[in-house]
């Protein structure tokens, strides 16, 4: 999924919409600790963490580099939180005749574990666009990005899945790792990297180094043109927007360079070319995904404009797609219940004729209560030609039946 981007253009409305005192926000550390670790969970290749507003929670936020002011997607929040009397904004210009609802709430507690907090301008959707709950599988309350990041010196560990922050002024410069540097434009980071193109072409293209983006890489635009798509592809839906999918192709380039490091046959993200795609590239070629990020430990200082780049185990694994060619929903109050939002043509499931609105009720013979949504698409990325046994209810039907999958990698 790819959150930021076009929410990205909503962002940048907001943004123009407030003032400058309304969109200061900064976490700091108590009693004058001199860092602190934090535990995230990797769902979907994103990073969620745990934290409260106003006292109330605890809330599931996904930690989303691409993001430049604290978002509150769930709107029933509102209520809990106690959030009244807020300014209320329309923001067009996201299709024809559509028009998007949001409230601003110009102060908000927000702490995170028991020594982590900050004041900040928080935005509230009031209707839930993006589905972030069906789409990764257990709840989802927002997105935090600038102000967290901007706020320390932060390591991330995806290996053991934790992030330790530093006041920036307390934090040593670092001698260890690739030293990566940054800019920060529109409360978001933005790097360089070399990329070989299926043409044989070299470029240098300027990437959004977006924490918040599923995928290893989406390309956009080069020098005010759409990128040219390689002829190996497939159709996809490359995310969720404020309009529904976003639509494009995926496919790979051969050769991605960031520093020192090389990395190859990089899936790729193509995202067809609209008015809204030339609106969101300006200034930028793409963006850097989680799936590239997390093949490294990763220092992140804003301040200085510098990121440190260590590989670790992650960083020879080859790159793989979903070879089933299903997008899952969970659905229901406990999100318990799997049912089958997309079938890509062509794809094995597609094959075999599973359609829209199937339920899954078992992966090889577990119920989906008791694996979920991760695990379903670690599986279904494992291995071309492997065999998965599910067990689905047929749309309209109460039925259960049995199938078999056999996983085809189709790029």
């Amino acid at each position: 999924m790819n959150l930021g981007k076009p929410s990205l253009l909503l962002i940048i409305s907001l943004l123009f919409m407030l003032n400058r005192e309304e969109v200061y926000g900064q976490f700091q550390l108590k009693s004058d600790r001199k860092s602190e670790t934090i535990a995230f969970k990797m769902v979907k290749n994103l990073m969620v963490v745990s934290l409260t507003i106003n006292n109330e929670g605890p809330f599931n936020f996904i930690l989303d580099t691409g993001v430049g002011i604290f978002l509150i997607t769930h709107p029933a929040l509102t209520e809990s939180l106690g959030l009244r009397d807020l300014r209320q904004i329309n923001i067009t210009g996201f299709g024809e005749g559509e028009e998007l609802r949001a409230k601003i709430a110009p102060s908000v507690l927000v702490q995170i574990g028991p020594h982590i907090e900050g004041h900040m301008a928080a935005a509230v959707l009031e209707e839930d666009h993006f589905g972030l709950s069906s789409y990764i599988g257990s709840p989802i309350h927002g997105l935090l990005g600038y102000e967290f990041f901007n706020s320390f010196v932060v390591h991330v560990n995806y290996m053991s899945n934790t992030l330790r922050v530093y006041p920036p002024e307390k934090h040593k410069i670092l001698r260890k790792g690739q030293k990566i540097p940054i800019s920060i434009e529109a409360r978001k980071p933005y790097t360089h990297a070399r990329i070989i193109m299926p043409s044989g072409e070299k470029i240098t293209a300027k990437l959004v180094i977006d924490s918040g983006a599923g995928h290893p890489l989406s390309l956009e635009t080069y020098q005010g043109q759409p990128f040219i798509v390689p002829q190996q592809r497939i159709e996809a839906n490359l995310g969720v927007g404020l309009l529904g999918a976003i639509e494009g192709y995926i496919a790979r380039v051969p050769t991605f360079i960031l520093g020192k490091f090389e990395l190859h046959n990089v899936i790729t993200a193509f995202p067809n070319y609209t008015p809204l795609t030339k609106m969101v590239s300006q200034g930028r070629n793409g963006n850097l995904g989680n799936i590239i990020l997390r093949k490294f430990n990763i220092i992140l200082d804003y301040n200085r404009g510098i990121m440190y780049l260590k590989p670790n185990s992650r960083f020879k694994e080859p790159f793989e797609h979903d070879m089933s060619g299903l997008e899952l929903l969970a659905i229901g109050p406990d999100l318990e219940k799997i049912i089958i939002g997309r079938v890509e043509k062509g794809s094995a499931a597609w094959e075999i004729g599973l359609q829209e609105e199937d339920e899954i009720v078992s992966v090889n013979f577990k119920p989906v209560s008791q694996i979920g949504l991760e695990e379903i698409y670690n599986l279904f990325r494992a291995k071309t030609n492997k065999t998965v046994i599910l067990s689905i209810i047929p749309k309209g039907t109460t039925k259960p039946e049995t199938v078999l999958l056999t996983l085809k990698r189709r790029i």
